[in-house]
């Protein structure tokens, strides 16, 4: 634990342990689709999931520099489907007395080690405790793989469709393999598509092309009665404080709109209630561009992300109902009037452009009088280029993170095998008493 983090869990102690509520723990820099695989299976575990967040100052003491700050941080836990609720100043070794005080029995991390800055396991206590539970790790992936493209200015992540890809038909290896890899892929989309409850189907998924139009990959709730649907689109390349600030901020115009409109009247909410159960007023529907496009107007080796792993991100956000893979970078009054649902009652863009170009590309929806724009906010200038830049500011310091990163793998190797000797002699000795 960091010096300037608090000793003890802040807030009333639950009044007991619950079977049902679990914690996850963790960085969370630049909340990316590997942290949503890991509270995604966590939620899925049990009916509530929290959620400690680690200090700036603990994550430098032990692994190296953010690059997201715990604000920042917060914002995006906070902005996950799946989680009931953020805990800043987490303890970076989990400690017992953090998971009780919030009646959270069992801790899920994936199944790798991840050790504190002297090489040891994070997860001591609470695997000595029996309150340890695993969930697999999302592969390729993680904020250090991040960086390391940043650093490198690799672009052989990039994926030219991501439609032909999921069906074995793109991609490396044989096409065997690329079938296994796309199926792997299909499955991680329907699994990051669920509801709160991470059981069940929550956000719809289509594609879009310019020779077949909108094909739906995995159907969802879909708009309810009343609902206003709206459509945003972009790269949301480095999923973070921008884009989610963004997408709030879309939904709370929309909740104003639909409270002058008497949506929230008592009537009007008994009336849901009576039918099932009460529901917001809008059903906000994200494109997000393919990586061509992205790399035309932006250039080196944008996006970081692919839009596979960039639609995840936007997938898991729960100010999300919809995702169209593949959304053209000029919404036309052809592409919007032939959408699933009807035509949108509004685009919203933000109140910056992260991609020059020397044309209005919103001139239809604005010649169609359903354009909306936000308002400035605080984290209006965060986005891929910002994050690269805080990361290139700080080069050396990052490289030295990456460098430490390798000699940690070596430490928790060696703490991984010597789990499996021990757990190979515990099974040993088990037979011999039988």
């Amino acid at each position: 634990m960091s010096a300037t983090d608090p000793v003890n869990p802040p807030g009333e102690p639950a009044p007991e342990l619950l079977e049902g509520r679990l914690w996850v723990d963790g960085c969370f820099d630049f909340f990316h689709h590997g942290h949503a695989g890991a509270v995604v299976q966590a939620r899925q575990l049990g009916d509530e999931l929290y959620v400690g967040v680690h200090s700036d100052e603990a994550i430098l003491e032990n692994k190296g520099p953010t690059v997201m700050n715990l604000k920042e941080r917060l914002m995006a836990t906070d902005a996950c489907r799946w989680v009931t609720k953020s805990i800043a100043y987490a303890p970076y070794v989990t400690q017992l007395d953090w998971i009780t005080h919030y009646g959270c029995k069992y801790v899920v991390h994936g199944d790798d080690i991840t050790s504190d800055g002297s090489g040891e396991d994070c997860y001591r206590f609470v695997k000595a405790a029996d309150r340890f539970k695993v969930v697999k790790r999302t592969p390729s992936i993680s904020t250090t793989d991040l960086v390391g493209r940043m650093l490198l200015c690799t672009r052989g992540h990039f994926i030219k469709s991501l439609q032909k890809t999921l069906e074995g038909e793109e991609g490396p290896g044989t096409r065997e393999e690329r079938k296994k890899e796309g199926e792997a892929m299909k499955e991680r989309i329907r699994l990051y598509a669920t509801d709160e409850t991470a059981k069940q189907p929550g956000v719809e998924v289509w594609f879009w092309s310019r020779e077949n139009g909108f094909d739906k990959l995995f159907g969802g709730i879909g708009p309810k009665i009343g609902q206003r649907v709206v459509y945003v689109d972009g790269g949301f390349d480095l999923f973070s404080s921008g884009h989610i600030e963004f997408l709030k901020m879309v939904v709370e115009a929309e909740e104003e709109l639909a409270r002058q409109d008497g949506w929230y009247s008592e009537q009007n909410v008994n009336e849901r209630k009576g039918k099932g159960e009460d529901y917001g007023p809008v059903f906000v529907v994200a494109g997000v561009h393919d990586d061509d496009v992205i790399n035309r107007w932006k250039g080196v080796n944008y996006p970081i992300m692919n839009i596979y792993e960039r639609g995840l991100c936007v997938l898991q956000c729960k100010y999300v109902n919809a995702v169209i893979f593949g959304a053209p970078f000029e919404p036309t009054k052809n592409y919007l009037t032939k959408f699933p649902w009807s035509t949108p009652d509004a685009v919203y863009h933000g109140p910056t452009s992260f991609m020059p170009s020397t044309k209005d590309v919103y001139a239809a929806p604005k010649e169609m009088g359903i354009y909306r724009e936000i308002g400035h906010h605080e984290f209006e200038e965060v986005n891929a280029g910002t994050i690269v830049q805080r990361i290139m500011k700080s080069r050396d310091l990052y490289e030295a993170r990456q460098r430490a990163k390798g000699m940690k793998a070596d430490i928790e190797a060696a703490h991984k095998e010597r789990e499996l000797l021990e757990e190979e002699q515990r099974k040993k000795e088990a037979d011999l008493q039988q």
